[in-house]
């Protein structure tokens, strides 16, 4: 089977947006923009991997939390999102908001304009490539080894893949938060609908999750 390009889990608000303005150190997603309030579904889960109590939902919310790693082989992610920094690094002790113990556990390749040298933490190796979607996937399904490659943003990086045609498979929780302003995935999911199917399932928490596949 052919190695697919999943988006997974990627929230946004009812209106579309995924991030603020103005990413800072203090605030990753952007001014104006609490995380807490469009992630609160999967931090809820009993799947929730930094969960420290026992308890947490079942059902849908769970299922997607659980299925976040399922076969994935490595990553790609925008510069944005691995950090607040612009332009040419001026730090290189400044290794991604996670920690020692980042949660992807494949490679991760960061889109940059300015690369730096690969550096590995845990069992996740970050390397900084400079290239179009269509290079950088490439080198990202090669190092999955046979394994799905997931797509995890910012939004930018996403609609960048999107506008290329390289995304199969898409999951996008919808939270009923209205931010009004910041960084649109869309203005409607059905923008979309001239190259994907789309499933649109409600959960009880309130999130309502869009499930896209390629025609």
């Amino acid at each position: 089977m052919a190695q697919l390009l999943r988006v997974q889990n990627f929230t946004v608000s009812s209106d579309g947006i995924a991030a603020g303005e103005d990413q800072s150190l203090e605030s990753p997603f952007g001014r104006a923009v609490d995380p807490a309030r469009l992630f609160a579904w999967a931090g809820a889960t009993a799947s929730w991997p930094n969960r420290t109590d026992p308890g947490g939902s079942r059902g849908l919310d769970d299922y997607f939390t659980r299925d976040f790693a399922r076969n994935i082989g490595a990553e790609i992610m925008g510069r944005n999102k691995f950090g607040p920094q612009r332009g040419p690094w001026q730090d290189h002790e400044w290794r991604g908001w996670w920690g020692d113990e980042p949660p992807f556990h494949t490679p991760v390749f960061v889109m940059t304009h300015h690369t730096r040298p690969s550096f590995t933490l845990s069992d996740t190796t970050f390397h900084f490539v400079d290239g179009t979607p269509a290079a950088v996937l490439e080198r990202a399904r090669e190092a999955a080894r046979g394994q799905d490659v997931r797509l995890g943003g910012g939004v930018t990086t996403v609609r960048e893949f999107l506008d290329a045609d390289l995304v199969d498979t898409m999951h996008v929780a919808v939270s009923p938060v209205r931010l009004g302003s910041g960084l649109r995935l869309w203005q409607s999911p059905e923008e979309l609908l001239d190259r994907f199917h789309l499933e649109v399932v409600p959960s009880p928490s309130g999130m309502t999750h869009h499930l896209f596949w390629r025609k």
